[in-house]
Parts: C-alpha cells; sequence; structure tokens
C-alpha cells in the first residue's frame, strides 16, 4: 500500500494506492472519491461487544468500510471531517494510544481496540482510547496541522489534552496543574499531562473543544417567551 497525502496541513487528502485486492479499513464517512472497480464492504469489526466499545467509548463508527481493489489495482481517497491534517504511522508491532475521533484509517492488519485504563483517563477528554497495535499503516487525523515531537528517554513533555492525537502507548502518562493555583483555575489551559519519554506524541495544533466554545455563544438566542 502506496499513502501520499496533499495539501497539508489545513485540507488534507490521503490517497491510497492498493495492489491487486489490497485492502484498507476507514473510519464511517472518510471516504472522498475512488476508481472504478474498488468493492466496499461495511460491516462491524470485531463483532457486537468490540464495535460497540470503539463507538460509545472510543467515539468511532459502529460500522466501518473496508475498501477491496479489483485484480488491477485501485485507489481510495480519504479525509477527516474537519480541516486538518493527517499523519501516516507505520506501525511495526508497537502500541500507539489514540484520541478519540482521531483515527482515520489503516490497513488490516493494524488492530483496533478500545482502552479503559487510568492512562487512558488521565491523557482522554473521557473515559477511554483507542489502542491501535500490529504491523500496517495507520493513518490519524487532525483539527489543524499535526506537529510530532520525540522524546528521549526520562525527557518529560507537557501536553493539553485538548490537542493530543496520539501517543506512544508505552510513555508514562500524569496528570499536571499548569502552574500555581490561580493559573490551573484561571489560565484557560484546560486539562494537561505529562508524558515521559521514549517515545513519540502527536499533537494538534487547533483545539475542536476551543472551535465548540467559540461557535456557542455566535448561535441566535430562542425568542423569549416571556408575555
Amino acid at each position: 500500500m502506496d499513502i501520499e497525502v496533499i495539501h497539508r496541513p489545513s485540507y488534507s487528502l490521503a490517497i491510497a494506492k492498493l495492489t491487486p485486492n489490497e485492502r484498507i479499513r476507514a473510519e464511517a464517512g472518510a471516504m472522498v472519491s475512488m476508481s472504478g472497480g474498488v468493492q466496499i464492504e461495511t460491516k462491524a469489526e470485531g463483532g457486537l461487544l468490540k464495535s460497540l466499545g470503539r463507538s460509545v467509548l472510543g467515539g468511532e463508527s459502529f460500522f466501518q468500510n473496508f475498501f477491496v481493489a479489483p485484480a488491477t489495482g485501485g485507489e481510495v481517497t480519504l479525509a477527516p471531517e474537519l480541516p486538518g491534517d493527517i499523519a501516516v504511522i507505520e506501525m511495526s508491532g508497537e502500541k500507539l494510544m489514540v484520541q478519540s475521533g482521531s483515527y482515520m484509517a489503516s490497513e488490516s492488519t493494524v488492530e483496533l481496540s478500545t482502552k479503559l485504563s487510568v492512562k487512558a483517563l488521565m491523557s482522554a477528554e473521557g473515559v477511554a482510547m483507542l489502542e491501535a497495535t500490529g504491523t500496517g499503516t495507520l493513518l490519524v487525523s487532525s483539527y489543524g496541522a499535526i506537529y510530532e515531537k520525540t522524546l528521549t528517554a526520562g525527557e518529560k513533555y507537557v501536553v493539553d489534552t485538548s490537542h493530543l492525537v496520539a501517543f506512544d502507548g508505552t510513555m508514562s502518562v500524569q496528570p499536571k496543574p499548569i502552574g500555581g493555583l490561580k493559573s490551573t483555575l484561571f489560565s484557560g489551559e484546560g486539562f494537561v499531562i505529562e508524558l515521559t519519554g521514549p517515545g513519540k506524541i502527536y499533537i494538534q495544533t487547533r483545539s475542536p473543544q476551543a472551535l465548540i466554545n467559540w461557535i456557542i455563544p455566535q448561535l441566535p438566542k430562542p425568542p423569549s417567551t416571556n408575555r
């Protein structure tokens, strides 16, 4: 499988070139276009309970789409929901924690499961994250550009949880106040975590939650019913 990402970082589009009969799994709604002859299979991968966990806890679709190339090969283009970037990650047996909503596509050899753990609770704006394992190509998406930060052994780095896309599953994770009590309460920085290397972190330069917080006050208020 050969994947090229164009129009980075604001309006990224991933072009997946598939060899004969090759498959790629994608989040529902991620497909933009595909060449003639490519077949699509929609199913709850891993069974009812696993799919339910990915949907309810991991923030992904209950059903996922599998695109299968014909004997002559094919092409599928994919894009995230929000204006942003795509990171192409080559998995080679390691474990990667992926923030809710950031998974976009992968080869069938990459296993996805919902991880309920203290580490997921501390690093996610929810109670769970997706855990990606196995070997193959994984695509994660962001709102805004993706900043990749590689930490050496023992190196520490602080990230606002709303900007977190993914990180190596072996990294240590600790919740951390942004500063003193005043800074923690009034800085507007939200929840932060401290990750300890070695490993790689994928960070999005924009926060979907900040976008929501900006939009809500702009919405027209319903007319008053008082007389």
